[in-house]
């Protein structure tokens, strides 16, 4: 919430739907927002000199699309943060100074963060997100959340971690970003050190359908069999990275 001696944070909100503008306003004004709402291009740009953060609906009917808003808006005022809603990922928006939430995924919650964190930067400086959650996280989601899953750099260091893994490894999930895996557990070393350089550097997938090497051993009087895949991905820092993901097959009692 803003503090009494602070001047409230001016949102545009665009959606060619009305309940949707309404339900956003009332949200973001109990957290402090004042917000000005548009339903068409034309009431939006009319806006543009009276706001310090613009939420632009993507898809506005009849073929029209609130990037337009976005073009006007980063030439007069290139220094307003702008966040796109949309229902596809299907094109970029941008710079580095835009954030795309997905309608459908991304919660009020996504969308008040997003604003706290343009509002802490917008002081007339270019506006660069540190979305590493957000954009992990998603990844989580279409995983699955009895899926174990890792997201390290090309030298083992820990960029994300889920519930699952943390709960698996016995430590919170704050304990592992920064933290390098090999250093954490050497034992690991001998195995997954090349494997994650050769998947990052290659861009190549590797797949292992056994429990050997993995970032925690069976629990003693069970055998666990699990299917074990390491693909690439373009990190939050823009360098290649490496998932990690694990499911268990099979869960057998042994003597």
């Amino acid at each position: 919430m803003q503090t009494p001696t602070e001047t409230p944070v001016r949102v545009l909100l665009l959606d060619d739907q009305e309940e949707n503008l309404l339900l956003r306003s009332t949200i973001l004004r109990k957290y402090g927002y004042m917000t000005q709402t548009a339903s068409t291009i034309e009431e939006a740009e009319s806006l543009l000199d009276t706001i310090d953060i613009a939420v632009l609906d993507y898809h506005l009917g009849a073929g029209k699309f609130g990037t337009s808003v976005a073009a006007v808006l980063r030439e007069r005022h290139p220094e307003v943060p702008i966040i796109i809603l949309s229902a596809t990922l299907e094109r970029r928006f941008g710079g580095p100074e835009d954030m795309h939430l997905l309608k459908g995924h991304s919660s009020i919650d996504d969308l008040v963060a997003a604003l706290r964190t343009f509002e802490a930067k917008m002081r007339g400086k270019p506006v660069v997100v540190d979305a590493r959650e957000f954009f992990y996280s998603r990844i989580n989601m279409a995983m699955g959340d009895d899926v174990v899953l890792e997201v390290l750099d090309a030298n083992g260091i820990w960029q994300y971690v889920n519930e699952t893994c943390a709960r698996l490894l016995e430590h919170p999930r704050e304990w592992f970003p920064g933290r390098n895996m090999f250093e954490e557990m050497p034992d690991l070393a001998s195995d997954w050190r090349e494997i994650l350089r050769t998947v990052a550097e290659a861009r190549e997938t590797y797949i292992d359908r056994t429990y050997r090497g993995l970032l925690n051993l069976p629990r003693k009087g069970e055998e666990w069999v699990w299917n074990v895949v390491a693909f690439p991905l373009t990190l939050h820092s823009g360098k290649t990275g490496v998932v990690l993901t694990a499911r268990i097959l099979e869960r057998k009692t042994t003597l």
